[in-house]
């Protein structure tokens, strides 16, 4: 009797113990804190007053160039099929023209990024994998002078940059985002600290 009643209250006491607890994941980085800020622009370059939402900016676009916007607009369309819930824009330029100007064509000091959110990092890199407004990721036996693709990049393995000058480019997939960044007539170190600082949030 005695020993039953020690093993009915050993049970009662080991049925009774809290689980231990589980570290909840850490909360990705806000997509509005994610892209490129104004004090990692080069001096002489002002933010554009569009510079926020992607769906806002063009939305502003259509008034001064709807077909550059209708280009757009389906490029976003594209990632959404893909996943995406969210994206930014953020564009520095010495020239305000360059803030209404296709990505990676202004002549003007410039540097833009965008920022895709996506639910899951697998979703994000098949949208990566598919491209970014038209901008494919080279196929391994496609690598030239000033292109790289992968860990070369410094951005991981999923990532590819373009440097030719006057034009610098770099897409890659961290975590669940995607980022495209572009700069037209900087240079590469400017360049090279501009994604670091990026890519350093993307988690």
């Amino acid at each position: 009797m005695v020993a039953v009643v020690l093993c009915l209250t050993g049970c009662e006491i080991l049925g009774s113990s809290s689980p231990s607890p589980v570290a909840s994941p850490s909360p990705h980085t806000p997509i509005a804190d994610a892209g490129l800020k104004g004090s990692e622009a080069p001096g002489g370059l002002a933010a554009c007053t569009s510079n926020g939402p992607l769906d806002k900016y063009i939305l502003s676009l259509e008034a001064t160039d709807p077909i550059l916007a209708a280009r757009l607009e389906s490029g976003w369309q594209l990632l959404q099929d893909h996943g995406a819930t969210a994206a930014q824009i953020s564009i520095y330029a010495a020239d305000s023209s360059a803030c209404d100007a296709e990505l990676g064509t202004s002549k003007a000091k410039s540097a833009a990024n965008v920022i895709v959110l996506f639910p899951s990092e697998a979703q994000a890199d098949q949208a990566w994998s598919a491209g970014v407004f038209g901008f494919v990721p080279p196929a391994p036996n496609q690598i030239s002078a000033g292109i790289k693709r992968g860990t070369g990049t410094g951005l991981g393995p999923a990532s590819w940059t373009y440097v030719r000058s006057p034009l610098w480019l770099a897409c890659w997939q961290r975590s669940v985002f995607v980022s495209l960044l572009i700069m037209n007539a900087l240079d590469s170190p400017t360049f090279t600290a501009a994604t670091a600082a990026v890519d350093a949030r993307l988690h």
